[in-house]
């Protein structure tokens, strides 16, 4: 067990919200059974995140403002202690992805990150077998909240065909997760478009890629290697990427026509029958 009194507060997101949680949990005069109690957890768990040895989910921390009334404290250290579980290499993206006013991605094998559902995210992350999936899934997750945001980015995804075919965690999964695009057509802010097969060679045959706009800041272009990721602001890149990325825009399906097909692979590939309430429009 480790002792609480050795961490360092400021050694990471995760030490400072256990010694928090720790600090402000003794102030209240409460033992972490009882704390455990309230927010309907077991004390164990409560000493495991006090002593950096579990990551708190969101859940967590808003049961844990309720319980101690700190006016929404570890609701928002959780966002930092969940980007922190990120790759490292990750982690200036996420930053960035997360003040961004526009992005717009190409994705040639999978799903945009923003986009995907839980299940789904989860069988992806497991492919590079990690000691903290349950980490990984939840940091995931939380990136996604800047599309509930009172003023979201703006996301334009141009998703290859291939992705929709590829039964990532198996049909079950497939399926909800293609019906969790179709959820995004009465959001004003998430654009989807599918490069269907029949567009043959296209712009971004190298890959996926993604640019994010900024209110205050330059443009950036972001794209992914086998170990890990680059983001540049180099003006002759940004240039480029806006130039293959049109090309693709004009190569793919309309918004109407895209969600038609992610009904019909539904249909066909995963077995799923659309209610009368699942139009083939955006």
């Amino acid at each position: 067990m480790v002792n609480i009194r050795d961490l360092d507060p400021s050694a990471s997101p995760l030490d400072y919200y256990g010694s928090e949680l720790r600090r402000l949990r003794e102030a209240a005069g409460l033992k972490q059974g009882q704390l455990g109690d309230i927010v309907f957890c077991t004390g164990s768990l409560i000493g495991q995140v006090e002593t950096a040895r579990k990551v708190p989910t969101r859940d967590f921390s808003e049961r844990i403002d309720a319980a101690l009334g700190t006016g929404g404290t570890f609701s928002r250290l959780v966002g930092l202690v969940l980007r922190s579980q990120l790759p490292h290499w990750f982690q200036p993206y996420a930053e960035m992805e997360a003040r961004a006013a526009y992005i717009s991605t190409y994705q040639a094998q999978l799903v945009y990150g923003l986009l995907q559902a839980e299940a789904y995210a989860r069988a992806v992350l497991a492919t590079g077998l990690p000691d903290n999936l349950d980490e990984l899934v939840a940091a995931r997750m939380e990136r996604q909240r800047i599309l509930r945001r009172e003023h979201p980015p703006m996301i334009w995804v141009v998703l290859d065909e291939a992705a929709l075919y590829r039964p990532i965690g198996g049909l079950e999964v497939m399926r909800n997760q293609l019906a969790h695009l179709l959820s995004f057509r009465e959001e004003r802010w998430v654009r989807i478009q599918v490069l269907p097969f029949s567009a043959g060679e296209h712009a971004s045959l190298i890959g996926s890629f993604t640019t994010m706009r900024f209110d205050d800041d330059p443009d950036l272009v972001y794209s992914e290697d086998l170990i890990s990721g680059h983001m540049t602001a180099n003006p002759e890149t940004v240039k480029e990427a806006a130039l293959r990325y049109a090309h693709l825009q004009a190569a793919a399906l309309s918004v109407e026509d895209s969600a038609a097909l992610i009904i019909r692979v539904m249909e066909e590939r995963y077995g799923h029958q659309p209610g009368p309430d699942q139009r083939a429009v955006a």
